[in-house]
């Protein structure tokens, strides 16, 4: 069961396809409390694929009801997450650092260059869309990209990995199941400094304090792009957060 928006409206309704088939595997590697340094290594893989005919739901009107498998945008290769911790032995204070990797989830409101040419300005820019290296612009959006000699040129984004062609007499590359568009790989790294026990004072009270940095390299980056029920949401930016705490 999936979700479909009704026309250009925010109304949503539940779809069914005929089957699908959701798989993937999920681990984690720990490490003890070696002398104050704990790790662990959390990682996965989902691929999510669904199968024609839509066989319920508000079906429109002269809407193909057979094609091929395709896969949804939960459908991820591989992520992965590492964390290592430091806190000294006998001592509050600690360090720690996060590292995460996200090999890019499918994208199924662009699926090929063609439908990333369609977008509005605003939407175009965001995404960093380019022909052959010349970047959209609010003024000059991009309609068409083509080579001097008359080929298909690239078209290409800073946060999506398109397909080629699906515009004008250039057939798409895309393929809703084996090259589906997707968000492009990220690499983020949070850091964090601290303390259990701020005035190192023992007792039935105590406090507690942070700092911690997340997307410390200011990575931009989507998790998704307009998906047909969550939308469109970006990684937030170099963030600082401080913290204090009472313990009692």
């Amino acid at each position: 069961m999936t979700p479909s928006t009704l026309l250009n409206t925010n109304l949503t309704f539940p779809i069914a396809w005929h089957n699908s088939k959701l798989d993937g595997f999920t681990g984690r590697v720990s490490t003890t409390n070696l002398k104050g340094f704990q790790a662990y290594w959390a990682f996965g893989h989902t691929r999510a694929r669904f199968f024609f005919p839509e066989d319920g739901g508000l079906i429109p009107q002269g809407t193909p009801l057979n094609g091929s498998v395709f896969r949804i945008d939960h459908d991820q290769a591989f992520q992965s997450t590492v964390s290592l911790r430091y806190q000294r032995p006998k001592n509050a204070e600690w360090i720690s650092v996060i590292y995460r990797y996200d090999s890019g989830l499918v994208v199924s409101g662009v699926p090929d260059a063609g439908a990333a040419l369609d977008l509005t300005p605003n939407e175009q820019v965001t995404i960093g869309l380019a022909c052959n290296g010349v970047f959209a612009t609010v003024a000059q959006p991009l309609t068409t990209c083509m080579n001097a000699n008359g080929t298909v040129g690239n078209v290409t984004s800073t946060l999506i990995r398109l397909p080629q062609g699906g515009y004008g007499n250039f057939p798409s590359q895309e393929n809703d199941d084996h090259n589906p568009a997707r968000v492009k790989p990220r690499n983020l790294i949070d850091v964090g400094v601290g303390t259990d026990n701020l005035f190192h004072k023992e007792g039935r009270i105590r406090y507690t304090a942070s700092l911690e940095v997340q997307n410390l390299t200011n990575v931009a980056g989507l998790y998704n792009f307009l998906s047909t029920f969550s939308g469109t949401h970006f990684l937030a930016p170099r963030t600082f957060q401080a913290k204090v705490g009472v313990v009692f």
